[in-house]
């Protein structure tokens, strides 16, 4: 039996514990704050809960696969609902864009808006459709090396065209401009830096829609901690990494401020530049600037909001529904782009939906507040074009002996590509 200390206890370290632990390592987790979940642990404030992080996922079968190879199915744990409509786009012309999974019904909600654009639309995401396939074969389910990536796998991952490039020559209406490029913004890279392929979010979404649980995607946390006590994982909070113990090269445990801690594998699920053996290997890379955040409590008289609201105006704000509160109360989360020179609430108020008469309590985090809080960027690396994939971890690092996991490390940020890091360093590790 192997003993792997896990860094950092965020859905990617969580996930990579009861993975290892389902082979027979002896796993240990080590969280620098006071709680496990990282960005996807609910807060609470006078009575109300909210999601910390997203509401819903793409790829639903990740968090299936986590679940079954780790356990108990999902489905005995929490149901995975698919969404209507994926998001509600709202464009400064006033028209509105309810975007639904599903070719059909994409292509009728395009026209039925725009009174055109549907074909349009559904050519842009058909135009994936072979790009996503060599993706998810060679590089989402596989760990990323480029030195033994076949020729179709480098042409798409090192492209060097980027995603805004790829969407000005595909799309004519400004409209459907934004909204492709949505992914990129709302999650804080360039659209000028990212590449191209970013536009299969598309086609995923299309393909396989919008998943969220009842009672928030934070209730997954709750789920995992407790398969950690299924599967004897012993998660240590409130104590930091202070950095690798190396002999010889090669990682043989991690120190903290009450010891150091031998380990056979040590597996990097946090922003690499907390651990200064590791941080000199990522240099070049930016962390992707979060959003302002802020949260809502609102009373049970507040109008109903659909899963998302997209606001393509500056600044660019997104709202969600991300909780509950007493006496009926409900909770929302708003995320703010750009430059925001009002009071995020004011700037939701003038776009036409005032929540105003109706806040109970609320929430605000800026960008650094939340990066400090959670010891990291939870969008993890920002694209500044292909020697982004090169520039940051892989699943195996330059140190032998640590792999990596979760938003900083290959392939990247949000729950399903976390949650398929997760599943490359098991397979990397192998059974104990």
């Amino acid at each position: 039996m192997a003993r792997v200390v896990v860094i950092g206890g965020g859905l990617g370290g969580l996930a990579c514990a009861v993975r290892l632990a389902k082979l027979r390592h002896d796993v240990v987790v080590l969280e620098a704050t006071d709680r496990l979940g990282g960005a996807l642990a609910p807060l609470e404030q006078d009575g109300f809960h909210w999601d910390g992080g997203p509401t819903a996922t793409a790829l639903p079968g990740v968090v299936r696969d986590l679940f079954r190879k780790s356990g108990r199915p999902l489905e005995k744990e929490v149901d995975l609902v698919a969404l209507p409509v994926m998001r509600e786009h709202r464009f400064e012309d006033d028209t509105t864009l309810a975007l639904p999974s599903g070719r059909t019904g994409q292509a009728e909600a395009v026209e039925a808006a725009f009174g055109r654009g549907g074909e349009s639309w559904l050519a842009w995401t058909e135009s994936f459709h072979d790009e996503w396939e060599v993706l998810r074969r060679s590089y989402l389910e596989r760990p990323w090396t480029p030195a033994v990536a076949d020729r179709a796998t480098r042409s798409v991952v090192q492209t060097g065209t980027t995603l805004h490039k790829r969407v000005r020559r595909s799309l004519r209406d400004r409209r459907l401009r934004s909204v492709a490029l949505h992914h990129a913004v709302v999650d804080g890279h360039d659209p000028r830096n990212a590449p191209a392929w970013w536009g299969a979010w598309d086609y995923v979404e299309q393909k396989f829609g919008l998943w969220t649980v009842p009672g928030g995607l934070s209730t997954l946390t709750g789920v995992l901690e407790k398969r950690l006590g299924e599967r004897r994982v012993v998660a240590h909070t409130d104590t930091p990494v202070l950095d690798l113990v190396l002999r010889d090269g090669r990682a043989v445990g991690v120190r903290t401020a009450d010891g150091d801690l031998a380990a056979d594998l040590v597996v990097c699920a946090v922003d690499p530049r907390r651990i200064p053996a590791l941080a000199r290997y990522v240099a070049r890379t930016t962390p992707a600037l979060p959003p302002v955040v802020c949260h809502l409590g609102l009373a049970a008289s507040a109008p109903a909001i659909p899963h998302e609201i997209v606001f393509h105006r500056d600044p660019y704000l997104v709202v969600r529904p991300s909780g509950v509160g007493p006496d009926g109360g409900v909770g929302v989360t708003l995320l703010g782009r750009a430059a925001l020179s009002e009071d995020i609430v004011v700037a939701l108020a003038r776009y036409g939906l005032d929540l105003r008469p109706h806040v109970v309590t609320r929430l605000d985090h800026t960008p650094r507040q939340l990066v400090e809080r959670l010891l990291g960027s939870p969008y993890g690396v920002a694209w500044q074009g292909p020697r982004t994939l090169t520039h940051r971890l892989s699943t195996a690092t330059p140190v032998p002996g640590v792999l990596a996991a979760g938003a900083h490390a290959s392939p990247g940020a949000g729950v399903p590509l976390v949650g398929l890091s997760s599943a490359l360093v098991a397979e990397t590790a192998g059974p104990a």
